[in-house]
């Protein structure tokens, strides 16, 4: 009984989150109509050389099931990859990798090294100004020196967990990397069979180098829609992870 409230009172912590933040979002949209256009969502995704995909990034929140299992390679081959988007374009993507060309995981120095050395210098060649900056509250993104690193850049235009805006847990439904991106990409890759890694960053660079500014627009005015939906269900997720061209 006391594991069945909790998770209730959690399911109606997260919801109150994300209604909070949508709310957020839509009457920064009344008052600028173009607010949604001004935020860069950014996020990680692997892509195994195999092709195997990770439903992590495509996934629809549900209690867990004990009888369903995913299987996994013993030892997959696989990219780290970063990319921001935005209605103006996608910064990236950034592959994290050591000195000698090595996939690495990524943790809270490598992460701010990618945000020194890549991420603020792409920036500055966009010419952009007042630009709000997105990422979840995974440990790497949220240590206080990536926080007061990303405020020395945004200021108070920062969403994220430990940030001056709240970025809500549990909703990749809410952030076009994972409800477009790279489901988008991830079905593209694969088409010439790549036999190593080094095939497969190249076409990771040349899918999302042919994004149209067309497609990303449709994808940004989606998101509004979605921000519709969940101040309709009280905080609740989507249905499925669906976008339509």
């Amino acid at each position: 009984m006391n594991v069945s409230h909790n998770l209730v009172a959690l399911h109606f912590k997260y919801d109150q989150a994300r209604r909070r933040f949508v709310e957020w979002a839509q009457n920064e949209i009344a008052v600028v109509p173009d607010f949604h256009k001004r935020i860069l969502f950014s996020d990680e995704a692997h892509f195994w050389l195999n092709g195997y995909v990770n439903k992590q990034n495509c996934r629809i929140w549900s209690e867990a099931n004990s009888e369903v299992y995913v299987e996994t390679p013993l030892h997959p081959e696989k990219l780290t990859v970063w990319c921001a988007l935005w209605a103006g374009g996608i910064i990236g993507p950034y592959f994290f990798k050591n000195d000698e060309g090595h996939n690495v995981p990524v943790n809270g120095d490598r992460y701010r090294a990618m945000i020194t050395n890549f991420f603020i210098p792409e920036l500055n060649n966009h010419n952009v100004q007042e630009l709000w900056f997105q990422q979840d509250g995974a440990t790497c993104h949220t240590a206080r020196a990536t926080i007061d690193l990303l405020k020395d850049t945004f200021g108070d235009r920062l969403i994220s967990r430990f940030g001056p805006v709240n970025w809500p847990p549990r909703s990749c439904d809410l952030t076009p990397l994972d409800y477009f991106l790279w489901g988008y990409v991830k079905s593209l890759v694969h088409a010439d069979k790549p036999q190593t890694l080094d095939h497969l960053e190249d076409n990771i660079r040349h899918v999302i180098a042919d994004i149209r500014p067309q497609m990303l627009e449709k994808v940004i005015e989606h998101w509004t829609s979605r921000l519709d939906y969940i101040r309709a269900s009280r905080g609740g997720h989507m249905p499925g992870i669906i976008f339509k061209m």
